[in-house]
């Protein structure tokens, strides 16, 4: 039994302690879906084939990671700190981009490995789309990347059956990291703003769900236009709802926060490079048992391991919150679907020139009456703008006007850097102007026949800013 004293400190260690530092940098991770156009399977050896043909066109980046077939999953670039990868399994690749201090050059960087690999895939009839869900994900293989950190996360995801006694039905998708895909963002936040941001933050993501949503579960829920929140929430990951979604309480200060830490699940640990499942249980509760029993990968089968708590195991304590602190000192924002390449920069363009707004934007929802104090939660309001259909409460103009007043906010926070940065904002106005998001736009074609094809193409085209 480890002393509750000591997980604190710890905890506080890993997540806050890291805040100290006054930063400033931008981390950008787009996840976008491979598609085979011959409604097929997305062909894995294609994939491996355009990897190495990466690597040949760019040599600095260096293999990351090795999968147990010896494939190669990850690259990076120790220059720039890019990595590109391929997400859960090969049916999804990633550009996570190396922090920088301004959107043009990640921007830069990410269009011209995205044309290259575009390029590469169409050679083989295959393409990359920027969709939250994969539109031809009935075609595809469900295999995980045979990897120690995929296989244990998938057969996490698979044991929804074991959960027996808890308040709470799961869907069937325990595969739903293989097709579906975000569009996270991570800023630098100083420890004295880290409630406030949060705080803030949280209670905007009602209307980040009505500029940004875009997963779409095509030909089983076409009514919903940002699916991929339900997806976490009804899986294992949301045994414990601290552990994903929003925040429902407004924190007084650190130790408010340091508590919120306290309340979270744990379910992996690693012993000698291998992961350990266990049954998703709050950290103090692991941490308060002599030996925890689990599962490990061993020769192609699952066998039965017991595990002592150790208290380094604080770092394989992962949530998957809307807003994420994480190890780096950084903030995480990860409720937003991966958005049309060509839009791909407005959602780091929004959260970056919102950070430094707090107390405005603080003051534009608490004066709110179009959707706030209407006896909603912010939880609660951001499941009803999910909908294709706003809901009869909702004045449609007010509503508008007030994504706009913060979108504004944003634009103003980025020209005050005088970099120009407020340049990809511009998508978002049209789609408040037209009342869209890229979800609700994909049910308006779909429902008018467009051909799934013609979506597909056109939001993987790059364009220009």
């Amino acid at each position: 039994m480890i002393d509750e004293e000591m997980i604190r400190d710890k905890l506080y260690e890993e997540f806050i302690k890291p805040t100290n530092q006054k930063k400033n940098f931008i981390g950008v991770e787009i996840e976008i879906p491979i598609i085979n156009l011959d409604k097929k399977a997305v062909d894995f050896d294609v994939v491996h084939k355009i990897t190495d043909k990466f690597q040949k066109q760019y040599p600095d980046f260096q293999d990351n990671g090795i999968d147990y077939d010896g494939n190669v999953f990850a690259i990076k670039n120790p220059k720039t700190d890019d990595i590109v990868c391929y997400d859960c399994s090969y049916n999804n690749i990633e550009f996570a981009m190396g922090r920088e201090k301004d959107l043009f050059s990640i921007n830069d960087r990410f269009g011209e490995y995205y044309s290259f690999v575009k390029e590469s895939f169409e050679e083989y009839n295959h393409t990359l789309t920027g969709m939250g869900i994969n539109p031809y994900r009935k075609y595809n293989e469900y295999d995980p990347i045979p990897s120690e950190r995929y296989l244990m996360l998938y057969h996490h995801l698979k044991s929804y059956n074991n959960y027996e006694d808890i308040p709470m039905h799961f869907h069937e998708f325990p595969e739903y990291g293989m097709f579906s895909s975000a569009s996270q963002v991570q800023l630098d936040v100083y420890r004295d703003d880290l409630v406030k941001t949060i705080n803030v933050f949280s209670k905007i993501e009602p209307i980040k769900a009505l500029l940004f949503s875009n997963s779409v579960l095509i030909d089983e829920n076409k009514h919903v236009t940002c699916f991929r929140d339900a997806l976490w929430e009804y899986s294992t990951h949301g045994v414990n709802p601290h552990n994903i979604g929003m925040y429902d309480v407004d924190f007084k200060d650190l130790n408010d926060l340091q508590s919120y830490l306290e309340s979270l699940n744990i379910y992996c640990v690693m012993r000698d490079g291998a992961y350990i499942n266990f049954q998703s249980m709050n950290v103090l509760d692991y941490f308060s048992k002599d030996y925890v029993c689990g599962e490990i990968y061993s020769n192609g089968e699952y066998r039965k391991m017991e595990v002592k708590p150790l208290i380094n195991d604080i770092k394989y304590l992962r949530p998957f919150k809307f807003i994420n602190l994480t190890f780096r000192g950084t903030v995480e924002f990860r409720s937003v679907c991966t958005q049309p390449i060509k839009d791909s920069m407005s959602v780091a363009a929004f959260h970056l020139g919102l950070k430094d707004k707090l107390d405005e934007l603080d003051e534009l929802i608490s004066n709110d009456e179009v959707i706030y104090h209407k006896g909603y939660t912010a939880s609660e309001l951001r499941k009803l703008l999910i909908q294709d259909e706003l809901p009869a409460f909702v004045d449609r103009d007010g509503l508008c006007k007030l994504s706009k007043d913060i979108v504004d906010l944003a634009s103003v926070g980025l020209e005050e850097r005088g970099i120009g940065e407020e340049i990809f904002l511009k998508p978002l106005y049209g789609r408040i102007r037209n009342h869209v998001n890229p979800g609700k736009n994909i049910i308006t074609l779909l429902n008018n026949n467009t051909n799934i094809e013609d979506v597909i193409e056109e939001y993987g085209k790059l364009g220009n800013i």
